[in-house]
């Protein structure tokens, strides 16, 4: 009888730390998507501004017709790695690709500011002063939206690698999540000219 007892309850703790490992890792997989949509919220929004300061700077650039199709290219490359990544938040390969469509958008975004500073027109124009503003606020916001998610998935991560985590992670398919990597600092700097 004292064997059945003890064979219970060890079984009913084991059936606890199973259940409370599983729960945790989904929850902790939700709360990394959550804070990818928020990154694809501040996305969206800049891809959005991105036509706008187009349209703003086709005015005055018009011999500068390739740097303007060089930002609508990538812009489109970009929406369609977030387009991607939003359908799988965490995946290697979505992650990369959305990385690197960022880094290009943000680098053909710096050549437009480098150009537009040569037309004193366009950098006095209200509407670009403005998109610009906005287009810088929103690489802030996408900023803090990429360390919550990153935090997320190393919190995820951690939990999916630790024991006995590990073994549940194995037997129900909780794979490692990759972390957005952010826009290389000489790429990322070059936006933030101001009108």
């Amino acid at each position: 009888m004292g064997i059945f007892i003890f064979i219970v309850v060890l079984g009913a703790i084991l059936a606890y730390i199973c259940i409370d490992g599983y729960n945790r890792l989904v929850a902790q997989r939700n709360r990394y998507k959550n804070a990818y949509a928020q990154i694809d919220v501040q996305l969206q929004r800049r891809y959005d501004l991105i036509p706008n300061l187009v349209e703003i700077a086709k005015k005055y650039l018009a011999h500068e017709r390739e740097t303007l199709e060089a930002v609508i290219a990538a812009r489109n490359v970009a929406v369609g790695a977030s387009s991607r990544a939003a359908r799988d938040p965490g995946a290697p390969a979505a992650m990369q690709d959305l990385s690197q469509a960022e880094g290009a958008l943000t680098g053909a975004l710096g050549r437009l500011f480098a150009v537009s500073e040569s037309y004193p027109d366009l950098k006095a124009d209200g509407t670009m002063m403005q998109l610009s503003e906005e287009l810088i606020s929103t690489e802030n916001k996408v900023g803090f939206a990429r360390q919550a998610f990153n935090d997320a998935v190393t919190l995820y991560n951690t939990t999916r690698e630790a024991f006995p985590s590990n073994l549940i992670a194995g037997q129900f398919g909780f794979t490692t999540a990759e972390l957005l990597a952010e826009v290389a600092p000489e790429v990322r700097a070059a936006p933030r000219v101001t009108f």
